[in-house]
């Protein structure tokens, strides 16, 4: 193995005849234990695909308006860093739906109504269909580069025709059923014709304070209170939740206390398992990293359940409550809050994407690393973690799971280089792959990966 210098920095390349680290290694976001003690930090494909269909599921439940004022307030961080990918803004298709399926259920089923105000839940809700505005033509924004040009459906900014998506207001049922929204909405939905392109990367993202109660059937809504207590959004935490702490069967869990090693209850009947929804979400596409899901949400921890009297109500007989997760005050001094969201985190992990906590009541950072991860995905060539110095790094042409490595230039094509360029990569230390191919065609599929130590 040869280090040489890259302008600012050393890089270490391999040849042809070095072995090749194993498709799992090259994937991982970390070293494997006494393994490649290298890191992967860049991961760019030869062809970039530039399509690119974001759907944002927004919680309209009463609680919520701050949160969906705060995202309007910070989208244009989010547009900001998609602007980072090579050539400029991705080809966007971006919809909104929210969490407010009324009383329907997975297997075609309906309650009666809950409710008359705000949080009430009535028939199919807003059945999954994507938002419409006054300053968009269709039910979701359209930004597409034609040539030189790009062609719209809004007027006015980009930021603008998404503000006026995202205001979802917080009258919408008070069981989210976030899971089953966004499932409806991508399930050749009629209504939203045309949003979802085969080709296109899709990105989800999650804007809730409660966790998902997709309902399996709408008997959880009987109003018979002795199997499933009052009629509250704690049913879902009590029959759609295991914890193995403190919490191993509906009886247990609605019981006041800790409870630790929560999961989604998925051998239960009563809210549908999160593992089909994550199956669905993996299915949308043929190859199935290329759905990246996300969540603005609160921590699952602590999850805690205290014996307090209803809301409103506050001579009441005390009934089983979930507590909040974290709270934070907004920026007109009231008090925000959010609920474990045992469900939602476990269906994102479940799709190798992140969340980052609702209860701040600035949410640029978490805007700004949801595009970034986007990025990633498209194919950036900024190195997405700082390296250490003088650089140790391979890199390697990557198709299915066979990998070839490239050596590092100067050198004959193809070859490797990093090196800074503050003006493409003006994060980090601004380092930027670049592969010198010569006149060599990869094959179809082809990606780089960069694995540096760090």
């Amino acid at each position: 193995m040869r280090k040489l210098a890259i302008l600012l920095l050393a890089a270490c390349g391999g040849d042809d005849t070095q072995k090749p680290p194993d498709a799992a290694a090259i994937h991982d976001t970390g070293p494997a234990p006494d393994a490649d003690p290298r890191t992967t930090v860049a991961d760019v494909p030869v062809v970039i695909n530039r399509d690119v269909d974001v759907l944002f599921m927004i919680d309209d439940s009463p609680s919520m308006l701050d949160k969906q004022n705060n995202l309007k307030a910070n989208f244009p961080n989010f547009i900001d860093v998609l602007n980072q990918v090579p050539g400029g803004l991705p080809n966007l298709h971006l919809g909104v739906v929210t969490s407010d399926l009324g009383t329907s259920a997975a297997d075609g089923t309906t309650g009666p109504s809950i409710g008359s105000s705000a949080g009430a839940c009535m028939g199919q809700g807003k059945a999954g269909a994507l938002r419409t505005s006054t300053s968009i033509q269709g039910n979701f924004i359209s930004d597409v580069a034609t040539g030189s040009t790009r062609v719209t459906n809004y007027t006015g900014t980009l930021a603008d025709a998404f503000s006026s998506l995202a205001s979802v207001g917080q009258t919408g049922c008070g069981f989210e059923q976030s899971l089953e929204a966004v499932k409806r909405a991508l399930n050749n939905n009629p209504a939203n014709a045309g949003f979802l392109r085969p080709s296109a990367k899709l990105a989800v993202v999650f804007l809730t304070d409660e966790d998902d109660c997709s309902f399996a059937h709408s008997s959880i809504l009987t109003q018979d209170t002795g199997t499933y207590g009052p009629l509250s959004s704690f049913r879902c935490t009590r029959f759609g939740v295991t914890c193995d702490v403190g919490g191993q069967t509906t009886d247990a869990m609605n019981q006041a206390g800790d409870k630790n090693q929560c999961h989604s209850n998925e051998s239960g009947t009563d809210l549908t398992a999160v593992a089909s929804y994550t199956s669905f979400l993996k299915g949308l596409k043929a190859n199935p990293d290329d759905v990246i899901v996300s969540g603005i949400i609160g921590p699952t921890t602590p999850f805690q359940v205290a014996s307090l009297p209803p809301p409103g109500q506050p001579s009441g007989t005390p009934v089983p409550t979930l507590q909040h997760s974290c709270t934070y005050v907004s920026t007109s001094d009231g008090t925000e809050v959010a609920d474990p969201p045992v469900r939602l985190k476990q269906a994102i992990d479940a799709m190798g994407g992140s969340w980052t906590t609702i209860c701040q009541n600035d949410l640029s950072d978490a805007l700004h690393e949801i595009a970034g991860k986007l990025v990633q995905k498209i194919g950036d060539p900024c190195l997405s973690a700082p390296i250490a110095q003088p650089a140790d790094c391979e890199a390697f042409d990557v198709v299915g799971a066979s990998s070839t490595a490239i050596a590092a230039c100067p050198g004959g094509p193809p070859c490797f280089s990093v090196a800074a360029d503050p003006v493409s990569c003006p994060n980090l230390d601004h380092l930027k792959l670049t592969v010198d191919r010569g006149a060599t065609t990869p094959p179809a599929g082809t990606h780089v990966v960069l694995k540096c130590k760090t």
